[in-house]
């Protein structure tokens, strides 16, 4: 049941159902007091189709290409996987397929295994509105999955550097991201993707810039949060929190003025986590408002956190979705004033407990000496015979 009134079923067809016209009949019961009630028998049938996908597996996501020829009368923009919330799990399309590239651990794949494999799996689905995040209108649902040997020889490759993320959001047509870091605070020349990834002194001041490239004239850019994690994966847990809200979090942070209002530059202190870890990405979420409108979120500013459970719904055509967007890894070392106090404390606890071993033997050998002559002074003499 979904709600009062309300209930939910289920269905998943087999191959064998491929082409049918399934009836599914069902009655409501339910109880007040000593009295029972029963609802007539309702029926619904259902078309069961065949949907052309195509399923292209690499070792780090699944791209799915889905003919829209098999979902006639159901629109492109209310398809999304299990879990779209991450702007790299939205679906494309082109003039006969939807497209989507699912990373593996993200956009609400699914694991499995049996004996010999590792099987990922994730569903194209559709939903009521875009702004929702559940439906009570399941009409069509695409499974699809991709399979791995548990042994064999695999080979995994990866870019540090994260191109500009590209968006295409009603209103706002297309619109570029650009996420990246800068040696100084004049915002020059940023760094060559190819010196990635990049080297910092835990101390340093680490320079970035987010800028939104827009058709749209009259944006405004506002990064609602900030947040760095050790591993590239922004659900990773710990992470450390930069700004929250549209507010400051780290002292250290640093907002400096824009060349335009479609840019946010800041800096903060290099800093490593705690353990084994030496590498650091930043990952931000961002907004693009109509400058000046004092119904978005980009006016606002900083805010008090919202109540637990609450989501906030967008104005339409005047802000977009909160997008998120990334770059790393930032590699950080100790600085050689760190190192050298450490070694000199090493050196200290080395000769502390040496001092004290050498203390303990001196006490020890005293010992064993005063034990030695307390047992000769009182050894009783041997006895002769009468």
């Amino acid at each position: 049941m979904i709600a009062p009134g309300e209930f939910y079923i289920r269905w998943t067809p087999t191959q064998d159902n491929l082409g049918d016209l399934a009836p599914i009949c069902f009655i409501a019961e339910a109880a007040s007091g000593n009295q029972q009630y029963q609802s007539e028998m309702r029926c619904v049938l259902v078309d069961v189709k065949h949907a052309t996908a195509n399923v292209i597996c690499n070792e780090t996501s699944m791209t799915v290409q889905l003919d829209k020829s098999s979902f006639k009368g159901i629109h492109e923009d209310h398809l999304r996987l299990n879990d779209p919330s991450n702007i790299a799990c939205s679906l494309h399309s082109n003039g006969t397929h939807v497209i989507g590239i699912i990373p593996l651990n993200e956009c609400g794949t699914q694991i499995e295994e049996d004996d010999e494999n590792l099987i990922f799996k994730n569903e194209i689905t559709t939903f009521d509105d875009v702004r929702d995040i559940i439906t009570r209108k399941h009409l069509w649902e695409v499974q699809f999955s991709c399979q791995y040997p548990k042994r064999g020889n695999v080979t995994l490759g990866f870019t540090v550097h994260r191109n500009p993320t590209e968006i295409i959001e009603k209103g706002f047509g297309t619109f570029t991201y650009i996420f990246e870091f800068y040696p100084d605070n004049l915002f020059g020349q940023m760094f060559d993707p190819n010196l990635y990834p990049l080297d910092y002194d835990v101390g340093d001041k680490i320079y970035m810039q987010i800028e939104a490239e827009s058709s749209v004239n009259n944006t405004v850019l506002f990064v609602e949060s900030c947040r760095a994690s050790p591993y590239d994966n922004p659900n990773y847990q710990p992470t450390y929190s930069i700004i929250e809200n549209g507010c400051t979090v780290d002292p250290t942070v640093v907002i400096y003025s824009p060349s335009h209002n479609q840019q946010f530059r800041f800096s903060i202190d290099a800093f490593k986590f705690i353990g084994l870890h030496d590498q650091v990405y930043i990952s931000c979420s961002v907004i693009l408002c109509e400058a000046g409108n004092p119904d978005t979120r980009c006016f606002k500013g900083c805010i008090p956190p919202p109540p637990p459970h609450h989501r906030r719904r967008r104005a339409a055509l005047i802000e977009t979705g909160v997008h998120l967007v990334s770059q790393g890894p930032l590699r950080l070392r100790s600085t050689p004033e760190i190192e050298s106090r450490e070694t000199g404390l090493n050196l200290n606890l080395a000769f502390i407990a040496g001092c004290l071993l050498a203390a303990i033997a001196m006490i020890c050998g005293v010992m064993i000496h005063k034990f030695k002559r307390v047992t000769v002074q009182y050894q009783p003499l041997p006895t002769t015979e009468q």
